[in-house]
């Protein structure tokens, strides 16, 4: 797989303001270790290689275990999500691939009980970043892996 193109290069006050938007998002009060299944669940469910890749890594180098990593994909069947943990990989599922009805009440109510609103709005905003994230890099066809350096990921001991 080669990139087809180079967003950076080619819309650097764009992606500027994305990136500016993604790190607002993770200034929040969610916690880092959710956003991070977050960003590797939406990842997952988009087919997104490069940022599922990166999250991974971050994840990794934040002190996420090896297993949940590995479960998150499982999350449903895992024993190793809190309550919270679930209600916002529920959320990112239900945002990622919306419903042709809606969002299900049942989703909203069981995600109400572990956030306060503003918690939620915060959490709708983190999902629709790496979303955004996962577009630009599935249409450019990002490679997975190679921007390690540039944002330390190799640090990860991954590779």
């Amino acid at each position: 797989m080669s990139q087809r193109i180079n967003a950076f290069a080619q819309s650097p006050e764009l992606f500027k303001k994305f990136v500016e938007f993604g790190m607002l998002v993770k200034s929040g009060s969610i916690e880092h270790e959710i956003l991070n299944l977050v960003d590797i669940r939406a990842s997952q469910l988009n087919g997104c290689g490069f940022c599922l890749d990166m999250h991974v890594k971050q994840a990794k180098i934040q002190g996420e275990r090896e297993l949940r990593l590995h479960h998150v994909a499982i999350w449903r069947e895992s024993t190793l999500f809190s309550p919270r943990e679930r209600a916002a990989l529920a959320w990112t599922e239900v945002l990622t691939h919306l419903p042709a009805q809606g969002v299900p009440a049942d989703i909203y109510e069981r995600v109400r009980t572990q956030y306060s609103e503003k918690e939620l709005t915060e959490l709708s905003f983190a999902i629709m970043a790496i979303n955004g994230w996962n577009r630009l890099n599935v249409g450019f066809q990002t490679v997975p892996g190679s921007a390690d350096k540039a944002y330390g990921l190799d640090k990860a001991n991954l590779s």
